[in-house]
């Protein structure tokens, strides 16, 4: 465990759940908990973070996931299916991971999100039906095998923050379902992704385990009561949390960025 002031570990505390609870309902979780991780521990290397935040996010990753299949209408067999693939993307990602300079993380982080803010903004009505009936073509699921799969898969391990909500918009564009269903399918691709960066993180001796374990807890909290709240109040309370998620984190990275 690292020496972190006890004020400073409650707030990263407060954080994991908050970004469990994020992270279940719109995806995103990590765009909070990065950058307060990159605050809290100053003198550690960006892959410290980076394999410290996914030992946290499997946790309430894997929480929101069972929750959500208990009750979301989830083909868990093709959401497996592109999770493998996921995972391998990711695999590749982290393995480039080292030489990230963590200068460029928030530039980029800001670029994607500009960009999903754009897309939903442009779209009111995205998300908040099933576009699709009946079974889906195999195009569509090779679609989301190799592009969203492995595409996300390869972002997700080379810097991570953002995968979730990533995956929930290109998994309702490609197989044309709602918001809810998109979010309980992104779980389970999430927890492949970050099962191939842990792997290399863990097998890199970089992540701060006994730390992750601690923050861990409160992200799994934070992520099952995300979950039970996104299938109770339906695409349009998602799609909400999505836009508000997405402006509030841009406003603070372009904050950090330039104003700071």
């Amino acid at each position: 465990m690292p020496d972190i002031p006890l004020m400073t570990l409650l707030l990263l505390c407060l954080a994991a759940g908050a970004a469990g609870w994020i992270d279940a309902v719109v995806g995103g979780g990590g765009l909070l908990l990065l950058p307060a991780l990159l605050v809290g521990l100053p003198g550690f290397q960006p892959t410290y973070i980076l394999g410290t935040n996914k030992a946290i996010a499997i946790c309430g990753t894997a929480g929101a996931a069972v929750t959500y299949t208990r009750k979301a209408p989830v083909d868990v067999r093709i959401a497996v299916r592109i999770g493998v693939a996921a995972a391998l993307g990711s695999l590749a990602g982290a393995s480039l991971a080292s030489g990230i300079d963590g200068a460029v993380l928030r530039p980029l982080i800001m670029v994607v999100l500009l960009a999903v803010l754009a897309f939903v903004l442009l779209r009111p009505a995205f998300g908040t039906a099933p576009a699709l009936t009946g079974p889906l073509s195999r195009h569509r699921v090779l679609a989301a095998v190799l592009g969203v799969g492995l595409g996300i898969g390869f972002y997700d391990g080379l810097i991570g923050p953002g995968t979730g909500t990533f995956l929930v918009i290109a998994l309702a564009a490609t197989l044309g379902t709602d918001l809810v269903t998109s979010s309980a399918t992104a779980k389970v691709v999430n927890v492949c992704t970050n099962v191939g960066a842990l792997v290399t993180f863990g097998s890199q001796g970089t992540v701060l385990w006994r730390l992750a374990a601690l923050l861990a807890c409160f992200n799994l909290a934070g992520g099952m009561v995300g979950a039970r709240m996104a299938l109770k109040r339906g695409s349009g309370f998602v799609r909400g949390i999505l836009v508000l998620v997405v402006v509030s984190l841009v406003v603070k990275l372009g904050y950090d960025q330039w104003l700071s």
